[in-house]
């Protein structure tokens, strides 16, 4: 044996392993919309095939077309699949990390008055009169507990606040 032949020799576990990693980001992309999908730039066969996955309802027919997926997979360059993966797992926790703040902001608003003055000095442009409304009756309802109709409302008027201020660049948070 050459030192060639000992590099490229790789153990049956190993395929295996390989094999099944290759399977399972194959099954990551069952997990993804249509829209999405189209987005990555599958060869036809495999998007085909995911889109199958997703049709199908009998057990034994979702694990052959699994194993069918992952032998697909085995003929695609899995790095720009999983570099997608990655920036759409970043971009969530990026949106979630935005929604979280501004769940936080609208806690801020209805405990303080003073977190108004502030709001409205952060974001000059949001409909003031509307906001304070909306504050005021988002505090009847927790005090009288009515459906929190006027809370969500809040919440939608500082997300859409908050999205465009930072959408503008504006946002320095």
């Amino acid at each position: 044996m050459s030192a060639n032949d000992t590099e490229e020799w790789v153990s049956k576990t190993q395929m295996k392993k390989r094999m099944n990693e290759l399977q399972d980001l194959g099954m990551e992309l069952t997990r993804l919309s249509a829209e999405t999908l189209k987005k990555i730039g599958l060869p036809e066969d495999l998007h085909q095939a995911v889109r199958d996955y997703k049709k199908i309802t009998s057990n034994s027919a979702l694990k052959r077309q699994t194993q069918y997926i992952g032998r697909l997979m085995r003929d695609t360059d899995p790095e720009p699949i999983r570099e997608f993966l990655a920036r759409l797992k970043g971009e969530n926790q990026a949106h979630n990390a935005f929604l979280q703040r501004v769940e936080q902001m609208r806690e801020h608003l209805l405990a303080d008055d003073e977190a108004f003055t502030e709001f409205a000095a952060a974001h000059p442009q949001a409909d003031l009169s509307a906001l304070r409304t909306l504050i005021r009756n988002a505090r009847k309802e927790k005090e009288q507990n009515k459906p929190p109709k006027n809370f969500r409302a809040l919440y939608q008027a500082v997300k859409a606040e908050m999205e465009a201020t930072e959408s503008g660049g504006a946002a320095d948070e």
